[in-house]
């Protein structure tokens, strides 16, 4: 998959020409509405099974084309370089794909097997209907190896509507989880409309994952989560409820989403986890949970110094690092999810929590905020397409903030009023997709379906199988 930036003056015909791919291709892949306006800085993904690759420090032309099981001359040619011994860290290269001639008696599964791919890839690849039916001599092209990994997705859209979320991306997903469950001062929940959606993602072989938290828009929950804390019968009854909730409805897991918990409750909420813990792998569930970006141990804050890392590393079975709303709302216009901050977030969880154990949480909505800002004056959020259309409808160009890896533009509304939107594209989610491969972790959690974004989902599938329980 490769991603285009529209220029001024180009058109779709234009681009597909250049890349040799159909017009109609194109469209499919991004969900474009109308073929015929693009915005300047617009971000399109192409289907190709060329690759990307940001070279790093010390690699070398030849380690890359043996990395990548291609020959070195073919990605000096594919990137025009005019002298191979001379490389610099963060230049991007295009790495075609490898090809493969099929021998008398060889099937689409040896030679899968021999690449690390898939039949499927293979056969999609090289718009082969029936796998059985492949002869000697046929030259085919072979998809680049992609790690496995898990995603994750909430909902807060309860019944039909979350269900038909859940149904439209189940094929990339793991888990599923309607968001969430409320806890009660006596021990009790309060649930969401989720029935449609577990039948959903049962529907799409996607393990329907239950959320629980203390708080709502209107209660942070620092207090109700401390009255449970305190508390071993009411944590005991808390349990009876999650157990026999998941027992009646098919969930195989718990995330435990507890935020603004008082600083003084930390040792209390790792108790409770451990608790929960043995309490739900007894009846032969798995324990999440979802912690606020940390970028050390000692990080001052209601949101942040409950959240143990370490602890959180050994007592559940994986975490979900929120790592999203820099670019809060009710704060001043920025990016939502940086790249550069969620890297340092990173370099501290892997420190003290395995890889295999942390998902990087990434937000699929974009803002757009009134300037200049007033502090609390409320951002509009929509989904990444919409921040597309708006700026075609408005004639804005499209920026791109390499620090952050992360889109934006500005534009005059109907109201003569300037607005700043952030929003997420091809390059932003491909650059979280690196971070993934970079640190070599367990998966993806999306926050939240119901904002449309193809994009993600088309580099997505083309970055990684995704792992079905």
């Amino acid at each position: 998959m490769l991603i285009h930036v529209v220029q001024r003056g180009e058109a779709l015909w234009t681009i597909s020409q250049r890349y040799g791919v159909s017009i109609e291709a194109i469209i499919t892949a991004n969900k474009l509405k109308d073929a015929n306006r693009l915005a300047i800085g617009q971000e399109l993904v192409v289907p190709s099974l060329y690759r990307y690759h940001t070279v790093r420090a010390g690699e070398t032309l030849w380690a890359i084309a043996r990395q990548y099981g291609v020959s070195l001359e073919s990605i000096i040619q594919a990137n025009h370089i005019s002298n191979p011994s001379v490389l610099y860290s963060g230049t991007v290269l295009l790495i075609p794909p490898r090809t493969h001639t099929v021998q008398r008696g060889e099937t689409l599964s040896q030679i899968a097997a021999r690449y690390g791919t898939t039949v499927q890839d293979i056969a999609r690849a090289n718009q082969i209907a029936d796998p059985n039916r492949i002869v000697a001599g046929m030259a085919l092209m072979i998809p680049h190896p992609k790690p496995t990994i898990e995603v994750n997705a909430f909902t807060i859209d309860g019944g039909e509507k979350g269900a038909q979320q859940v149904r439209e991306v189940g094929r990339y997903l793991t888990y599923a989880s309607p968001f969430a469950y409320t806890m009660r001062a006596d021990g009790g929940l309060n649930p969401p409309n989720d029935a449609a959606i577990i039948e959903a993602a049962r529907s799409e072989n996607v393990v329907p994952m239950m959320a629980i938290t203390n708080f709502t828009y209107t209660d942070p929950g620092s207090r109700l989560a401390q009255t449970i804390f305190s508390n071993l019968q009411l944590q005991n009854r808390l349990l009876d409820h999650i157990v026999r909730t998941m027992h009646e409805k098919g969930y195989r897991g718990v995330n435990i989403d507890f935020e603004n918990v008082y600083p003084s409750d930390r040792e209390r909420y790792n108790q409770f986890l451990q608790n929960a813990v043995e309490r739900l792998h007894r009846e032969g569930y798995f324990v999440s949970t979802s912690l606020a970006p940390k970028v050390s141990g000692e990080q001052q804050g209601i949101l942040y110094e409950a959240h143990d890392y370490p602890a959180h590393g050994r007592i559940v079975d994986f975490v979900v690092l929120m790592t999203y709303e820099w670019g809060y709302r009710l704060g001043p216009p920025q990016a939502i999810s940086p790249v550069h901050q969620i890297r340092r977030v990173l370099d501290y969880a892997v420190s003290v929590i395995p890889r295999n154990k942390i998902f990087m949480g990434f937000q699929i909505y974009a803002r757009d905020w009134v300037l200049p800002h007033v502090q609390g004056q409320e951002a509009e959020t929509f989904s990444p397409q919409e921040a597309v259309e708006r700026a075609i409808r408005y004639g804005a160009v499209i920026q791109y903030d390499y620090t952050a890896q992360s889109p934006f533009y500005r534009y005059v509304d109907s109201q003569g009023r300037t607005r700043e939107v952030w929003f997420e594209n091809a390059r932003s989610a491909q650059a979280k997709f690196e971070l993934v491969k970079e640190y070599q972790l367990r998966g993806i959690s999306y926050w939240v379906l119901g904002y449309p974004f193809p994009e993600n989902w088309a580099l997505l599938e083309d970055n990684f199988h995704i792992r079905k329980r």
